[in-house]
């Protein structure tokens, strides 16, 4: 079993941890409590957890006897064959060093720039479900390429070329206001393939030339192609269908504002019967599945707007065979009987 260092802590190294932790946690979660881009708050959270790190330098360089406060944090292959040091998998992506302030920069500005419209492309849970992906994508391709090693990996460059993996994978042809050569809006595909090329080319003189380098390259190509592998799964049934071309995020953003505002009123969906269940009737076998997925994924505006249009195309009113449309109202979509709404209107708005 691995001995944590932090078990030989005081008072100092402990307040300055402590701090640390909330700097990185307290960002994220405003943004979850106050629907704003998580992106954007992964992008506050990297910078204020740096400023705390680079403080700490500060106050060893003014003669302060302090331990290193993040030992047991970093990722070091040697050691994860104790699995109290498991966690530092996603732990490292959190921190930077505090001699290279353009490492955290960078991250930061690849997770703003490209995070916040893949954010909107993907949905929150989703575009969450993807950062961590290209994370662990990063951490584990340094496990097996240095395996045994002592070198410790940190930063979130594995999850910030994960995002740009995500991206060419769903969207490749979205244009995203972008400082490559000059800032302005570039397509997806040339943002990503730059940066994976790029490394790609560094990563061969590292590793095939026997040279040697301060980056984790192959973090960065393992967060790229994990996260490149799993959005089609992941996106799977999300707000926007994979390679949908309509002017990217650039060319939504009025809509998604309103999603948003929809999407505050709408009632819970996922435990309710549906409509025809509520009114006593057997649910036609081909309605069996979207209705299932209406309230499994129906979270989401445009998931739910999308998902409940499908069904009033393929269905018919349970009470008068009459069609079936559907209703947007400010409270999100209704299912409805064209003839007769008394006849059925789901869901109902509480």
């Amino acid at each position: 079993m691995g001995q944590l260092y932090l078990t030989t802590f005081g008072p100092a190294e402990w307040a300055i941890l402590v701090l640390w932790l909330a700097a990185v946690t307290a960002p994220i979660a405003y943004s979850y409590k106050n629907k704003t881009p998580v992106a954007l708050g992964i992008s506050v959270a990297l910078l204020m957890g740096y400023i705390v790190q680079y403080g700490y330098v500060v106050l060893v360089n003014y003669g302060f006897e302090l331990r290193f406060v993040w030992s047991d944090l970093l990722l070091i292959p040697s050691r994860l064959d104790s699995p109290v040091y498991s966690p530092t998998l996603f732990t490292a992506g959190f921190l930077h060093s505090s001699w290279d302030v353009t490492h955290v920069l960078g991250n930061v500005l690849v997770i703003a720039l490209v995070g916040i419209p893949l954010e909107q492309r993907l949905g929150t849970k989703r575009f969450t479900i993807i950062y961590v992906a290209g994370l662990f994508g990063g951490s584990i391709a340094w496990v097996l390429f240095n395996s045994g090693s002592l070198t410790p990996a940190w930063g979130a460059s594995g999850a910030a070329y994960g995002l740009l993996g995500a991206y060419l994978s769903g969207w490749p042809r979205d244009e995203i206001p972008f400082p490559l050569i000059l800032i302005r809006p570039w397509p997806v595909t040339i943002i990503a393939l730059f940066y994976f090329g790029f490394e790609l080319v560094r990563a061969f003189n590292t590793v095939g030339l026997g040279g040697y380098s301060t980056v984790a390259h192959m973090a960065h190509i393992g967060g790229f192609v994990l996260a490149y592998a799993l959005v089609p799964l992941i996106a799977k049934g999300g707000p926007y269908p994979l390679g949908v071309v309509d002017g990217g995020p650039k060319g939504f953003g009025n809509l998604r504002a309103g999603f948003d505002r929809m999407k505050s009123s709408m009632v819970d969906i996922s435990s309710m019967d549906d409509p025809w269940t509520e009114l006593g009737y057997a649910v036609p076998k081909k309605l069996q599945s979207p209705l299932r997925k209406l309230r499994e994924e129906g979270d989401e505006a445009e998931t739910r707007i999308a998902w409940i249009g499908h069904i009033a195309e393929a269905a018919e009113c349970p009470v008068c065979q009459s069609p079936l449309g559907m209703v947007e109202r400010r409270t999100g979509p209704q299912l409805q009987c064209s003839k007769e709404p008394n006849h059925l209107t789901w869901p109902k708005q509480g």
